[in-house]
């Protein structure tokens, strides 16, 4: 008899979508199929959703606008939400009100399942189909056994790659195989490391440190990494966040050797924070440590090798893909194998690779075509190692999330294979945008109503509108705005004093009035008070002769600016 008959409890769930994994893209995922109609189960083994982004690792999370360099680029869609969604709860920038930013989002969205404390350990095939996968959590010792149409693996490591046998790369390409300038001259199994974050907090007195017994002890700064731009940031902006280059494991087993790597990560961060307290003049006399990583956070591990493989090539060349469907502008930020020690081998602890910004990530990267119903988002997806330097960052693997959610919805509503969604690229890329993604070079399709109405306006000020006017009476079912929430800032959680992440953007509209025109004139329909968000669905729901939308207040600022404004 199994250790599982009569002793541990199993659950079995049937489903459209199952989600592997619940970081950034994978809630992305599972949030973008299960509102638009599938019935979801989003498998995550840790107790907190968010990934690196969580309480657990603390990594703020970037993309396209490269931390507020390349503005108006940051992502949108489901991203924008839940960053939006944490400026107005956490003021304090709080990470643990963040995670429950995350949870919340993802445990009251109608259509989907959340199974946290779940490691998925076992997929059973048929033919070349993934029937089910099967979950042990710990908390309720219970199998639990997800049988779906579609699955989406978003758990960073590729769990699904080696349960399904579907063929993966796990190291550096050699540079001709691909024709990649930065790759090396020979193949190896090298990947980017991990980082182990320590943070610290300021006090009004002097506060001591003693380091453990077994930190390191480093005398010198020479001791420590440096990168391109100098030698790293010894800062007080730093103490707070973390320093990045406090990095290991990518000359060895990113994966097996992964509670290795943190017990030495560890030494080398009390070490660290040994030297800036007690080995040189930093600033640091009033600080004090308040927070450790106990989970180091990871930057690569498998890759899927999937209907396409990104490329150095196609990042350089703007990823101008016909079946664009994500995006991503971050350097080709290729950190050494040998992490904090590159130092003693004169190398930088990572090279910053240029990239356009924006370029196009293409779906036939986020899908298999040797597993019927496999598709993958975020550090795993289809990529060689030097692409994925760019494309492995948070914003950019939310936009993947978002794009293989929606992707999946449409093949189980239609019964077809992810493969066979290529097809209709123009309507998934169309869903999209209408859900407040932005694609390059895809321009959004607007509605016939939309079209053929008379547009007029003031400025977009408070005690400003916008109006439609209609060619007779027409039935309007809802109006779908996109409003200013101050795009070229940066608004994602970070413990950085210059980002806006702990307050509602200013130019955001916080009042909003829909009015409509019938026979007697301008009527209010509906008031929007405390709003918070950039996307919103207002729903009207009756024949009209027109819809006028007045701002009557921000969040603080004079002005804003107002992206969409469509009838449905």
């Amino acid at each position: 008899m199994s250790a599982r008959s009569g002793v541990f409890r199993e659950v079995v769930h049937d489903v459209d979508l199952c989600v592997v994994g619940g970081g950034i893209p994978g809630i992305c995922a599972a949030l973008a199929a299960a509102r638009h109609g599938a019935k979801v189960v989003l498998m995550h083994e840790r107790p907190v959703l968010g990934g690196n982004s969580s309480s657990e690792c603390r990594v703020p999370i970037s993309g396209a606008s490269r931390s507020g360099h390349n503005p108006h680029l940051r992502e949108t869609g489901i991203l924008e939400e839940l960053n939006l969604e944490s400026c107005w709860r956490n003021p304090h920038k709080d990470y643990s009100i963040w995670d429950l930013v995350l949870y919340e989002k993802v445990q009251y969205q109608p259509n989907l399942t959340l199974l946290l404390n779940c490691t998925c350990l076992d997929a059973e095939m048929e033919g070349d189909r993934i029937a089910s996968v099967t979950g042990w959590q710990l908390t309720t010792e219970t199998y639990h056994t997800v049988k779906a149409r579609v699955f989406a693996d978003c758990s960073g490591d590729g769990v699904l790659a080696p349960l399904t046998g579907h063929p993966f790369r796990m190291g550096r390409e050699a540079r001709e195989e691909y024709g990649e300038s930065i790759a090396p001259e020979e193949a190896d199994e090298c990947t980017m490391g991990m980082t182990c974050f320590v943070q610290a907090r300021k006090y009004g007195a002097r506060q001591p440190f003693e380091p453990p017994a077994w930190a390191y002890r480093y005398e010198s700064v020479e001791e420590l990494p440096f990168d391109p731009y100098g030698r790293s940031e010894i800062e007080q902006r730093s103490f707070r966040l973390g320093y990045w280059w406090v990095e290991l494991g990518g000359d060895r087993h990113s994966i097996h050797d992964a509670e290795e790597c943190r017990e030495e990560l560890l030494r080398i961060a009390f070490g660290v924070w040994d030297h800036l307290k007690n080995r040189g003049d930093y600033g640091a006399d009033n600080w004090a440590l308040e927070w450790v990583q106990f989970l180091p956070a990871k930057r690569e591990s498998r890759r899927y090798v999937g209907a396409h493989v990104l490329t150095q090539g196609d990042l350089e060349a703007e990823g101008r893909f016909e079946d664009v469907v994500a995006y991503g502008g971050w350097t080709m930020d290729d950190h050494h194998p040998a992490g904090f020690y590159a130092v003693k081998l004169g190398q930088p602890a990572t090279i910053y690779h240029p990239t356009p910004s924006p370029y196009g990530i293409p779906y036939r990267s986020l899908y298999s075509d040797t597993v019927g119903n496999l598709m993958f988002a975020g550090r795993c997806h289809s990529a060689t190692h030097a692409a994925l330097s760019s494309t492995r960052v948070m914003g950019t693997c939310a936009t993947m999330g978002q794009a293989i959610g929606t992707a999946a919805a449409m093949a189980t509503a239609s019964s077809v294979r992810p493969a066979e969604i290529s097809a209709r690229m123009a309507e998934l890329q169309q869903k999209l945008l209408a859900d407040d993604c932005y694609l390059p070079w895809v321009s959004q399709e607007v509605s016939a109503l939309t079209r053929e109405a008379k547009l007029s306006s003031s400025r977009w000020r408070p005690g400003d509108w916008i109006a439609y006017e209609l060619a007779g009476e027409k039935q309007i079912r809802e109006v779908a705005l996109v409003l200013g929430s101050a795009m070229e800032k940066e608004i994602a959680l970070s413990l950085y004093d210059e980002t806006d992440c702990d307050r509602v953007p200013e130019v955001m509209p916080k009042r909003l009035r829909l009015e409509v025109l019938l026979g007697a004139g301008w009527e209010a329909l509906r008031a929007v008070e405390g709003n918070y968000q950039r996307s919103l669905r207002l729903p009207v729901g009756r024949s009209v002769r027109g819809v006028r939308l007045a701002l009557e207040e921000l969040w603080g600022a004079d002005k804003s600016r107002l992206y969409g404004f469509v009838l449905h």
